[in-house]
């Protein structure tokens, strides 16, 4: 299970902020450190159980956020969106998924440009970086 590798990861690794929902369960994987401050740049991605594509992301996205240097996604508060358990989601992206979109400062949402399965972890990691810096 994804959650579970996540909790192994940031258990052992050096975690980051990191929001996990699914469905209408919450999993909050936070820094070791006290800081106590709200991310201030945020991701959802809109999945569905037994897509791999959306698992394969999923697992990169894990990894990217535990990476540091300048493009660092230590602040992004990542939400991960189970399109089947909302109708509106599921007409949307059915055909989509996986759609990682970033949320601007007034709540909307903007889809970022489709990752290939085949990039690496880093190159991921500098690809949202560089979209999160879009307006």
């Amino acid at each position: 299970m994804v959650v579970a590798s996540a909790v192994a990861a940031f258990g052992v690794a050096r975690p980051s902020p990191l929001l996990l929902l699914t469905g209408q369960r919450a999993f909050k994987f936070r820094p070791l450190s006290s800081s106590s401050a709200a991310p201030s740049r945020k991701l959802v991605l809109y999945s569905k159980p037994g897509c791999c594509l959306c698992d394969g992301l999923k697992e990169k996205l894990q990894a990217a956020f535990l990476l540091s240097g300048p493009d660092s996604l230590n602040d992004v508060e990542l939400q991960i969106r189970d399109i089947t358990s909302n109708p509106e989601w599921e007409s949307a992206y059915q055909y989509e998924i996986p759609v990682l979109a970033k949320v601007l400062s007034d709540g909307a949402e903007v889809a970022l440009p489709r990752l290939s399965p085949r990039l690496g972890v880093e190159l991921l990691q500098k690809k949202i970086a560089a979209a999160l810096k879009q307006q």
